[in-house]
């Protein structure tokens, strides 16, 4: 009867009641912002939507990532985030720099006639690592010139 005096169809009633049931109340709302600010406080502000999202549906509050994304918003809270790595090279310095005598040429005659050394950082859940690979060419150089690397 609803539907004929409003002049809509019985199913666009219906999702209209629906929606009006899952709004939360604005008591619920607040409390859902002061349960963002208490959680970005309590992460030191390094926590983002996805784990907001988590977060509050372990308080209870049923909602999704971009409900979670705009309590953020509404909140006023902005999540700092860690730079990914830090630049360890000083390139501008006085010291020498030594000339490429190898020229691209990998293969070498007898053991400890020339090397190749490389490094590369590892990020764990502690701290960076420093990861150095020294190579000599002398069994190695053949193989890394023709692209194949593995040990037989």
């Amino acid at each position: 009867m609803m539907s004929r005096l409003l002049g809509a169809s019985r199913n666009a009633y219906y999702r209209y009641c629906q929606r009006q049931r899952r709004r939360p109340s604005d008591a619920e709302h607040e409390a859902m912002i002061e349960a963002v600010k208490e959680l970005a406080q309590s992460s030191d502000k390094s926590i983002g939507p996805r784990r907001m999202n988590h977060a509050l549906n372990a308080l209870g509050y049923p909602v999704g990532r971009q409900k979670a994304w705009s309590l953020i918003r509404e909140a006023d809270v902005k999540a700092r985030y860690r730079k990914k790595f830090k630049i360890a090279t000083d390139s501008d310095h006085k010291q020498p720099v030594f000339d490429n005598v190898l020229a691209r040429e990998f293969t070498a005659a007898e053991p400890d006639q020339a090397h190749v050394t490389d490094i590369t950082y590892i990020w764990t859940r502690e701290a960076w690592l420093n990861l150095a690979v020294f190579i000599d060419l002398f069994r190695t150089g053949s193989r890394l010139k023709h692209g194949v690397t593995d040990e037989r």
